[in-house]
């Protein structure tokens, strides 16, 4: 056993996790660690400029890598600030760590100076969370922290650091000493299940796979086998908005993204399915719709590694409970050996009809020779950089739902985007996290003006650590995704959705010393996009785009899959209205 202090502890734990960066802002309560960090050199420390920026870094970083990421905070504010980005990870399933600096031990509960009951604000919003009241505990609870993050459901953990634990000396537990028996979630999964699984797909006529993040978090390993799953039965597959790449989008079995902004093809699907496959997503309310009407005719499957998950939202005929990756392995090990049957009379039929949904051209819309429609950029962004070593981030609102759509994912952890909280602010710090992880790699932060300015400080962190994110913003002067609810369903009374004093991005981008490209003509788009693409720092991209565009498809909020709003552009034969075509 060997004696330190516990802010030794601290980094000694990080070092035997494997961590090699940190995001982190410190503060008094967190002097210590800060002091111990100074003093070595094999985790670097990136300094943000706001806590919630730290855990959104650390998210793009655990996204991208697919290993935990780590941010460092100071008590009271500190790690106040803290809960947005916790509670992203926790919708998203994100596996990150925050450290937080505490009061002494003896001050807690007396109002002291930056003081807050962490653990109880942050119990709602992590998988789980710890005060140490004691040295000899830290390491040991450090190493759990990790454990618990990375295992079962991946999440966000917290581990609350009273200041006078960080002055005290105690034994260290390594980390092969740590107390982790108690949590082992379950893997594998049930053979009987998986057997009726497998009776289904061979006898469906017109099936579905629909996949998510879990398919992700799962790892490599879950990808290749859900790409092997879907070549070999021939199945349709679509995705959530976090599980894009788990299966690529050039695939021949591709229908694209579904849900609330999905495509056509995708939601008619799922509506007039026989047998839906839910690999790995917890039927959020922005895929059902109205849930009583979803999928109305299907027999369902349901595979998840979190029990809490199935039968939550929509009943599952088939529930599977155990890891992705362990449960696709054991399906195509059975239906191999039942002989590697599907129902082949019938999915012909299917696929003509799929074709026929394919047909309508969903995302097809009126271009423009005098403004940037943010369709076309984004097309012309796509095309520019698909080639390219790249990884994609996002902010929150349209602009978020036409990456989705237009860009191309081939491959898992390049979309790293807030999808269950919808975290406008994130994509900044996130494409921070992202390039810290991956420094010889593209990085693009696709943004709206408005969500960009939430964290826009974080310019000051890439400057610095001379990180060459590209901050790509779909400018449209607007609160879009606002305004367009406010147009299609609260008759066009556009309250607050807008600002009228939006700062000069090419200035500001001086200001902080780096890029700027300011592009409003489509002639010039491309010329500007590869002027961002070949500078070697960090750019701000002021991309000014059609005001008024609206994202489709759009299926309303309480409306089902198969009563979509489509864009005037897209359909023939369907009658019109105005802002938008009902199917």
């Amino acid at each position: 056993m060997t004696q330190m202090s516990g802010a030794k502890m601290v980094v000694q734990a990080l070092k035997d996790q494997g961590v090699d960066v940190v995001f982190g802002y410190p503060g008094g309560a967190v002097l210590p660690i800060y002091d111990e960090i100074f003093q070595q050199n094999d985790i670097r420390h990136i300094l943000v400029r706001h806590e919630q920026g730290a855990v959104h870094a650390a998210e793009g970083y655990a996204r991208s890598t697919g290993k935990p990421g780590v941010a460092l905070v100071t008590s009271g504010p500190g790690a106040t600030n803290a809960v947005t980005g916790l509670t992203d990870a926790l919708m998203d399933s994100i596996p990150i760590i925050v450290l937080s600096g505490q009061v002494p031990t003896f001050m807690i509960g007396n109002d002291a100076f930056q003081e807050a009951d962490t653990v109880g604000i942050t119990r709602p919003c992590t998988k789980h969370n710890w005060l140490v009241k004691d040295t000899k505990d830290l390491s040991d609870v450090i190493h759990q922290a990790f454990h618990v993050a990375t295992h079962g459901r991946p999440g966000p953990v917290l581990v609350d650091i009273p200041k006078d634990v960080q002055f005290a000396t105690s034994d260290y537990t390594a980390k092969d000493r740590a107390r982790t028996k108690h949590y082992q979630p379950r893997v594998k999964g049930d053979i009987e299940q998986i057997t009726r699984m497998v009776e289904m797909i061979e006898t469906a006529e017109r099936p579905i796979f629909y996949t998510g993040g879990g398919v992700i978090n799962s790892g490599p390993a879950a990808s290749q086998l859900l790409r092997e799953l879907v070549a070999a039965t021939g199945f349709p597959i679509t995705s959530t908005l976090m599980g894009l790449g788990a299966y690529p989008a050039s695939g021949d079995n591709w229908l694209g993204m579904l849900g609330m902004h999905g495509l056509y093809e995708a939601n008619l699907a799922m509506h007039g399915c026989d047998l839906m496959i839910n690999i790995g997503a917890r039927f959020d309310d922005r895929i059902t719709g109205r849930v009583q009407d979803f999928s109305p005719g299907s027999r369902k499957v349901h595979i998840d590694i979190d029990p809490s998950s199935i039968n939550k939202v929509i009943h599952a005929d088939v529930p599977i409970i155990g890891d992705v990756g362990h449960i696709l392995e054991d399906v195509l090990k059975v239906w191999k050996a039942r002989g590697r049957k599907t129902n082949a009379a019938a999915l012909p039929k299917w696929w003509a009809q799929i074709s026929e949904w394919r047909e309508v051209r969903c995302l097809s819309y009126k271009n423009s020779e005098t403004v940037i429609k943010p369709q076309y950029a984004l097309e012309r962004l796509e095309a520019l950089t698909k080639d390219r070593d790249r990884y994609i981030c996002t902010e929150v609102g349209q602009h978020q739902m036409w990456a989705a759509q237009y860009l191309g994912f081939e491959a898992p952890n390049r979309w790293m985007t807030s999808g269950g909280l919808g975290t406008m602010g994130y994509g900044i710090p996130a494409s921070i996290g992202t390039q810290v992880a991956h420094p010889d790699a593209l990085v693009i932060n696709v943004a709206g003006e408005a969500s960009w300015l939430m964290n826009m400080q974080e310019m000051g962190t890439a400057v610095q650590f001379r990180l060459p994110v590209k901050q790509f913003i779909l400018n449209n002067e607007r609160l879009g995704m606002v305004r367009q609810w406010q147009e299609l369903l609260h008759g066009e009374r556009y309250s607050q959705s807008w600002s009228e004093a939006l700062p000069d991005f090419v200035k500001l981008a001086e200001a902080f010393g780096c890029k700027g490209i300011l592009c409003k003509d489509p002639a010039d788009l491309d010329d500007a996009i590869m002027e961002m693409l070949d500078h070697d720092g960090p750019v701000i991209f002021d991309c000014l785009v059609e005001k008024h565009e609206n994202c489709f498809p759009m299926i309303p909020s309480g409306k089902a899959h198969n009563e979509m709003l489509l864009g005037d552009a897209q359909t023939q034969g369907v009658i019109g209205a105005e802002g938008g075509v009902l199917v």
